[in-house]
């Protein structure tokens, strides 16, 4: 793999929806060599207008290769997957064109990543979640041995095909799938800070993942079900209680699990809250006809209590309620 001072990086993004166009724009501004995977209107609209980046400060369009098909575009140093949950396991043999024995593959998604449990120790040690890869092929299909998580702290919409608004956040936070130190984590950290974004890394991106998704998991699905934006949950006297329930009971899982909380409920929902009148990705789904990432931040979490002995009845009647206005809807 190239040292992005020595040549630009080939870095494809999987998804160019928000949070991957704000990548896909800011790399290829960067220099690197930047493709996507996209599809429908999103596809068409980057193919002949070019993808647009628009933030309080500025609007730009980058021209970037994109297909919805993996061998139009070759084998990659990074693949950045930032598709929904639900749509990966669909498309995970799709992407082997992609992919050498030197590609660092990266999944930058909301929720628990399929190879979370790879290097845990305890109860999670070595188990394949139901959840997040109920038959194992995305394991058999994107397993390897350059596997990193990336957790976005961004606020971000796609208001119409191939335009981004990046509203608000621009924390990308990379860490080894194996939780230490890597040559491929630190590189891509430095490219995403070059671009200017601020890219950190860590050693243990699986605490930084059950972090942001204590968050996820207590506010969007409350959003999705009441229509209200973070600030508004936060500051909702009745409804805030049942988030910090929610919260609560996974703080539980994850101790019984040796994942623990690096900030209480309260601080939590407050940090959400900071990104104002925005509405989580789960209630976007929703208004916008996507199918809804209901497993990978919700269901999960209650797999893992079942499987640390933790009771989190707060998180199963909210899962209940959630799985059934999504019905109701057919996104899930």
């Amino acid at each position: 793999m190239p040292s992005s001072a020595e040549s630009p990086l080939r870095i494809c993004v999987v998804g160019a929806g928000a949070i991957g166009g704000i990548l896909a724009a800011r790399l290829s501004r960067a220099g690197h060599d930047v493709s996507a995977i996209a599809r429908g209107p999103n596809l068409a609209a980057i193919q002949t207008q070019g993808l647009t980046l628009r933030t309080a400060q500025e609007t730009f369009t980058v021209e970037i290769a994109a297909s919805d098909a993996a061998a139009d575009l070759g084998v990659q140093d990074y693949v950045i997957i930032t598709v929904k949950a639900p749509a990966l396991p669909g498309l995970a043999s799709t992407l082997t064109p992609l992919l050498d024995s030197d590609t660092a593959v990266v999944t930058a998604m909301n929720g628990v990543p399929w190879w979370f449990c790879h290097a845990l120790t305890g109860p999670l040690a070595g188990r394949t979640l139901t959840a997040t890869d109920p038959d194992g092929k995305l394991d058999n299909t994107l397993g390897g041995d350059r596997l990193l998580g990336c957790v976005v702290h961004v606020g971000a919409s796609m208001p119409e095909p191939g335009v981004v608004n990046h509203a608000a956040g621009d924390l990308f936070i990379i860490g080894d799938a194996t939780r230490r130190m890597s040559t491929p984590a630190d590189q891509l950290t430095e490219v995403v800070s070059g671009a200017g974004l601020d890219g950190r890394t860590t050693d243990d991106i699986h605490g930084e993942i059950w972090m942001k998704l204590l968050g996820n998991m207590g506010m969007g699905p409350i959003c999705a079900l009441t229509g209200a934006t973070l600030k508004v949950l936060a500051d909702d006297r009745d409804v805030r209680p049942v988030a910090a329930a929610m919260m609560q009971e996974a703080v539980n899982v994850g101790e019984a699990l040796g994942l623990s909380a690096t900030m209480d409920v309260e601080t939590r929902i407050n940090l959400g809250a900071e990104l104002g009148e925005f509405k989580p990705s789960i209630l976007q789904d929703l208004e916008l006809g996507r199918p809804m990432e209901i497993d990978a931040m919700v269901t999960v979490v209650v797999e893992m209590g079942a499987i640390a002995g933790v009771p989190t009845p707060t998180i199963d009647t909210v899962l209940a309620l959630l799985r059934g206005r999504a019905r109701r809807a057919n996104l899930y």
